[in-house]
């Protein structure tokens, strides 16, 4: 990400979730039983009246409107009708038609001013989301497409339009050691984990190019973040150290789902040679962070994700296989590959991710 430009970093617009049938159908039977009761109202004589069913009709003309005026107007024009049905039943109590005219006008106003609540709520959510985002836009700069042998390519994937933003980083960094590379996940979501995602990328930044150990990385990443989070905040986060040359790939995992290595043989998990805590967490359980060192040939891939993508459910709660659908796509170009998993992921969750969700892949060129 950093001494290139031309990245690959990608970034999906938010799905617009569509009302599902079923509240569809319940609003359509809510307007026929209102019209068939005005029917029978007249069907009846003179005696009798359904006047008061019309206070749903203020109710229903404010579903799925963000126009005040939309339930006031039906208000209106349904206490224009129960003053018809004054006529129409001239034996039935004028008391009954003041009390369901009044009814029918207090409904609307209430479901007026709902309307307005709930949209103006809504905007302050969209522009503190904006906010958010053009933040973290901001920080995660485009990865470099290629370095020397290696191939790289991201993906940020924004779950649905009613989840708060996440805290998923990334970054690349050149360094005469090789390529260092970031990918993590922030406790916590909104503003405050945009803020703790600008300080991991800034001590990344400059760790990654002045400590030859990624061990140290990492410790340096831990001792900053726990000066400045609370006791019960952290970060997961991978970290990778590619030598520019023919050599195995150093891994260093923080508490975070282990990365993919795909090769000719398969897929398999990388894990750490013993679990390790978060980021900020390492003073809770002493010790260092280990790393792994991992063989990382002509044609092999390394892939990390954050829980957004590994925690996608089914229908039946199911959680995404990673590894098990890695396998199959057939894709060589991590860019590819990454578009062909993510839709892979789309559909199936179905109905959308419900967290943030970053994605690296790194191929050496065979």
């Amino acid at each position: 990400m950093s001494d290139d430009s031309g990245g690959s970093g990608d970034r999906r617009p938010h799905a617009v979730s569509l009302p599902p049938a079923s509240f569809r159908w319940m609003v359509l039977g809510g307007i026929l039983l209102t019209a068939a009761t005005v029917a029978m109202d007249l069907a009846t004589g003179p005696k009798s009246t359904f006047s008061p069913v019309l206070t749903a009709v203020p109710v229903l003309a404010g579903v799925g409107t963000r126009r005040a005026m939309v339930p006031l107007l039906a208000g209106v024009l349904s206490a224009v009708v129960v003053l018809v049905l004054i006529f129409v039943n001239p034996l039935v109590s004028p008391v009954i038609h003041a009390t369901a005219a009044g009814a029918v006008l207090a409904v609307a106003m209430i479901s007026s001013a709902n309307v307005a609540l709930v949209a103006a709520r809504e905007r302050e959510l969209v522009q503190v989301r904006t906010v958010s985002e053009t933040a973290q836009r901001a920080l995660l700069r485009p990865v470099p497409a290629r370095v020397g042998s290696l191939q790289i390519a991201v993906r940020y994937l924004a779950a649905a339009a009613e989840a708060r933003i996440g805290g998923d980083l990334y970054e690349v960094v050149r360094t005469p050691q090789g390529i260092r590379v970031l990918l993590g996940d922030v406790r916590g979501k909104g503003l405050t984990a945009v803020e703790t995602a600008s300080d991991v990328l800034g001590v990344f930044r400059e760790a990654a190019r002045a400590e030859p150990d990624l061990t140290r990385v990492a410790a340096r990443l831990d001792s900053a973040l726990r000066r400045d989070l609370g006791t019960e905040d952290f970060v997961t986060a991978v970290l990778l150290d590619v030598p520019h040359g023919p050599g195995p790939a150093l891994v260093v995992n923080c508490g975070h789902p282990p990365p993919l290595l795909r090769t000719a043989a398969g897929v398999s998990e990388v894990r750490p040679p013993t679990d390790a805590p978060p980021l900020a967490l390492l003073g809770l359980t002493g010790g260092c962070y280990p790393a792994r060192s991992v063989p990382f040939g002509g044609g092999d891939l390394l892939l990390i994700h954050t829980d957004g993508i590994s925690e996608a459910r089914d229908r039946a709660g199911r959680f995404y296989p990673v590894a098990e659908r890695l396998a199959r796509l057939p894709e060589q170009d991590p860019g590819a590959l990454l578009d062909h998993l993510i839709a892979d992921v789309h559909a199936y969750a179905g109905s959308g991710l419900d967290d943030d969700a970053a994605l690296l892949a790194i191929r050496r060129s065979g």
